[in-house]
């Protein structure tokens, strides 16, 4: 790659690092914000449910409407409008503006997690795709690992309206890297909003939709109850668990970064194991819970396999939207993340159901039968991949 290209990667992956902060951060202060505006907990955490809601409703929606303008002022726009939706945040007194303020920069957010993607496969080389796109990715999961912490003692330290400050001036380092590395030649694509949609409505996008919702599900079954795992079943002393945390989301990097080399070649093929190996993972803490090392090991490898799949999935995205729906490239890139976090509430809302009508550590093979489901709508696109495949072959005989 040109040095302009590893520049261009660098700060692509510095933007998801701070749009990840800004929207995780808000996990670790939940407390400090129940106190400071004197509103119940679960007042407090409806924030995060609100962000997941605003996200997945707004991101297709408003990609597509902004698929028609050039991505490099688009992209500066949306980051100006990321900086003053945390500002807003700090300076907010009441629970109604807090909620606005984050709804707000949900949205951007999401658009813009598209807008990152679609530049990457655009402006670097094909075979770097998905090398580049892990790196980007690998951006939220720092944020979870260095953003997160550090804005929670930002928020502990001088209060939770410093941390949105941070956030706000993290955001404002991001637009001048942007201004200077995105290019300035990628164009929008006019299309109208009914052929965007319409992308939405097409089988092969639907079932790859499901995809990484069935795997991240499979994962935020156990990861959802994953503190109670450790307090309850492998019996793991307090002060050990915000460390065990700390060493998932170490682990989790390198699950980002084996999925870009998954991602090179072939890598729906190779997804359909990756999900079994992962339904096997998650079911192999059933019977490895019963001693601390062999359950921390499950848990370690749960790590490792949970992002593997996002670099394929989000080329996979692309390129069906290029066979099917050229001019919804830009919609078809914010699939991947919106899937995400459907699969987040997915799993979250299974592993609560579990714990409220099983035992606790059935979390894992429920959890497991979700990556099997995941897998056989792998291998569902996988066959319909070798069919097209197969008569674009007996036309050109």
């Amino acid at each position: 790659m040109t040095k302009q290209q590893k520049l261009l990667t660098l700060n692509l992956f510095l933007l998801t690092f701070v749009l990840g902060t800004s929207e995780f951060v808000i996990v670790g202060l939940l407390t400090e914000v129940s106190n400071g505006l004197n509103i119940a907990i679960s007042t407090a955490g409806a924030l995060v449910s609100a962000f997941a809601i605003a996200f997945a409703i707004g991101t297709p929606i408003l990609t597509a409407v902004f698929s028609r303008f050039s991505k490099y002022p688009l992209m500066l726009a949306l980051i100006a409008v990321f900086i003053a939706g945390n500002m807003l945040t700090a300076i907010s007194g009441s629970y109604a503006l807090l909620l606005v303020s984050r709804v707000i920069t949900a949205v951007v957010t999401g658009v813009l997690i598209a807008l990152a993607m679609a530049v990457a496969s655009e402006a670097v080389p094909s075979e770097k795709r998905g090398a580049v796109i892990s790196i980007i990715f690998t951006g939220f999961t720092i944020a979870s690992v260095i953003g997160v912490p550090l804005g929670t003692y930002i928020g502990q330290w001088g209060g939770w309206h410093m941390t949105f400050w941070f956030t706000a001036l993290l955001g404002i380092g991001s637009f001048i890297a942007s201004s200077a590395t995105i290019p300035r030649g990628l164009k929008g694509t006019r299309s109208s909003l009914k052929n965007q949609i319409g992308l939405l409505t097409n089988s092969r996008i639907i079932i790859a939709f499901f995809i990484p919702a069935f795997s991240i599900a499979a994962t935020y079954t156990v990861y959802t109850y994953l503190t109670p795992l450790l307090q309850e079943v492998l019996f793991v002393p307090d002060r050990y668990i915000g460390l065990i945390f700390l060493l998932y989301g170490v682990v989790s990097i390198f699950s980002t970064l084996i999925g870009g080399k998954l991602a090179a070649r072939n890598g729906i093929g190779k997804l359909r194991v990756v999900f079994l190996i992962q339904a096997a993972i998650l079911a192999s803490l059933y019977v490895s819970s019963s001693s601390v090392v062999t359950g921390l090991i499950s848990i370690s490898f749960i790590a490792l396999v949970v992002y593997v799949m996002s670099s394929t999935i989000q080329l996979y995205f692309i390129d069906l939207a290029d066979k099917y729906f050229p001019s919804a490239k830009d919609l078809a890139s914010s699939l991947a993340p919106v899937s995400v976090n459907v699969g987040i509430a997915l799993g979250s809302a299974l592993g609560g159901w579990v714990t409220t009508n099983m035992e606790l550590i059935d979390v894992s093979w429920v959890g497991a039968i979700a990556a099997v489901a995941a897998s056989l709508l792998t291998c569902i696109s996988y066959r319909l991949d070798r069919k097209v495949r197969s008569g674009y072959k007996a036309v050109a005989n």
